[in-house]
């Protein structure tokens, strides 16, 4: 959220779920009339924000290339509901085109679920202009916006050697210091992903030891168990050794 001076003010109570979460897919008989592509295309650019919503979350679930720039003008629409729901669908609808107005609505956008939104977008873009805003939003945001920003880090840094090495810091980071269980969660996972593909470097026997001070340290039984599957995902000798050692001594 904003403060009066619009600077972001981070709340670890803010609930990390979406109400879109919690919404079936869109029944046919929500929308009128019958949900074809046409007929959603055109609820996309209509006068009321229920059918823009309606439109947008149907496009959560199918692709249409003709539906993204309408999606994109969405990203500024006057409704919340109707931009988190954009941003939901060009993550399904990925585009090049969409990358810009979706790191603009990160930057901007006061609505912590249209950010939660637009860094999963993001993610799934894997576009590599995506990186740094991502690693912004995870030393900054509120927490559902980490969250997200965390996971979508594996998929940009998954891009190639050079984003894996830049991905990996701010993960680690997020492991060490997050307040948020589950975002440290979250980073562990990550931290497993992208270490599979990485070979041994400063970067790599620096992301393991962050996983095994989170196995043996952290507080979370939760995210000792994340960091104890990203170890045995990544099969490093240390971590393997560690958790055989945890097992025998019944800590882990």
């Amino acid at each position: 959220m904003y403060n009066k001076n619009n600077h972001y003010i981070l709340d670890t109570e803010e609930p990390l779920d979406s109400p879109l979460d919690e919404i079936e897919p869109v029944d046919e008989s929500e929308v009128t009339p019958p949900p074809d592509p046409e007929d959603l295309l055109q609820l996309l650019t209509g006068e009321e924000a229920q059918g823009r919503m309606l439109g947008a979350r149907a496009f959560c679930e199918i692709t249409d290339v003709r539906a993204i720039p309408h999606l994109i003008g969405l990203l500024v629409d006057d409704c919340p509901l109707v931009r988190v729901s954009a941003a939901y669908a060009l993550g399904r609808n990925t585009s090049t085109e969409a990358v810009k107005p979706l790191i603009a609505t990160l930057n901007q956008d006061w609505n912590g679920y249209v950010r939660k939104g637009v860094v999963w977008a993001l993610g799934n873009c894997r576009d590599r202009r995506c990186l740094q805003p991502l690693i912004h939003a995870l030393k900054t945001d509120i927490p559902a916006v980490r969250l997200w920003a965390a996971s979508s880090l594996a998929q940009i840094g998954a891009l190639d050697y050079e984003h894996t090495v830049a991905a990996i810091p701010p993960l680690i980071q997020g492991l060490r210091r997050d307040p948020t269980a589950c975002v440290r969660s979250n980073c562990a996972w990550s931290i497993g992903q992208l270490c599979r593909e990485l070979n041994f470097n400063v970067v790599y026997a620096t992301a393991i030891d962050a996983l095994l001070e989170a196995l043996v340290e952290d507080e979370d039984v939760g995210v000792k168990e994340d960091a104890k599957a990203a170890l045995l995902r990544v099969g490093d000798p240390r971590g393997l050794q560690m958790i055989e050692e945890l097992e025998l001594e019944g800590l882990v």
